[in-house]
């Protein structure tokens, strides 16, 4: 049966209110595993655990802020007693802030970097604490195409993107050891809020599709934008026994938009 290895788990979802994170909760639930739902945004989270309840799925939410270390960590030692021992953590939280390296605020840079690489470290630190006793879990970092790709104007989400890709890759490395997986999905254009908000004109699908030559940006060669859900299955490949022997692995759910690199 495909996706073994998620059915019955306790798997724990960050920024799980967003465009991404809601799709990975669905995609793990879905699967059997009893997912605990973390985010910021409260009202986000009654929605989803609502939306579980409605589909029988077993959804708990959690709210917290990934960017507090130790809130988080008393949220991930709740979910621990309350929920079981974590066996998958997905990494999902993330914000962007635009602007030109030379009219970006130290507060914008700032905010991106707390929650897109100080969050994906905290979060991965306090769960790995209780995988490592065990000798087992999964952990998936989200992280972006834009990680290994400069974009004008998005320096702080790029670099916020490279940096947690490589800390989801030293960590996988430094927990090898104890047969715990690290892995990063890095979606390109995703069909999410954060990317509609780049959007200034009715032009801005077919722009991103095509590219934008004033940008220095390629478009998609395979002419669709992502869904939520593509992001989420990857999420589910890499969380499942189908990937017990991938790790530090960096899998690119973009159409092409990077060409390989």
């Amino acid at each position: 049966m495909l996706h073994t290895g998620i059915h019955g788990a306790v798997a724990v979802v960050t920024g799980a209110a967003g465009g991404i994170g809601s799709a990975v909760v669905n995609a793990l639930a879905e699967r059997g595993a009893r997912v605990a739902a973390v985010d910021l945004d409260a009202e986000g989270l009654e929605k989803i655990v609502a939306t579980g309840d409605a589909g029988g799925l077993v959804i708990t939410g959690y709210p917290s802020d990934v960017t507090d270390t130790r809130r988080l960590s008393a949220t991930i030692d709740a979910i621990e007693r309350v929920v079981g021992p974590i066996a998958i953590l997905v990494n999902a939280a993330g914000i962007m802030r635009t602007a030109p390296i030379l009219d970006l605020s130290d507060e914008d840079w700032s905010a991106v970097l707390a929650v897109n690489t100080t969050g994906v470290f905290a979060a991965s630190r306090a769960v790995a604490r209780h995988m490592l006793p065990r000798r087992r879990g999964c952990i998936v970092t989200v992280a972006s195409n834009a990680a290994t790709a400069p974009r004008m104007g998005m320096a702080a989400y790029c670099a916020s993107k490279a940096a947690s890709t490589m800390v989801t890759k030293c960590l996988g490395l430094e927990l090898a050891r104890y047969r715990i997986r690290c892995n990063i999905v890095s979606p390109g254009s995703t069909d999410t809020a954060m990317l509609r908000s780049l959007w200034t004109d009715d032009s801005g699908p077919e722009t991103t599709l095509s590219g934008s030559t004033d940008q220095f940006r390629l478009g998609i060669p395979l002419g669709r934008i992502a869904t939520p859900s593509d992001i989420a299955n990857a999420v589910a490949f890499l969380a499942s026994d189908e990937a017990r022997h991938i790790t530090m692995h960096n899998l690119c759910v973009d159409g092409g938009a990077t060409l390989g690199s």
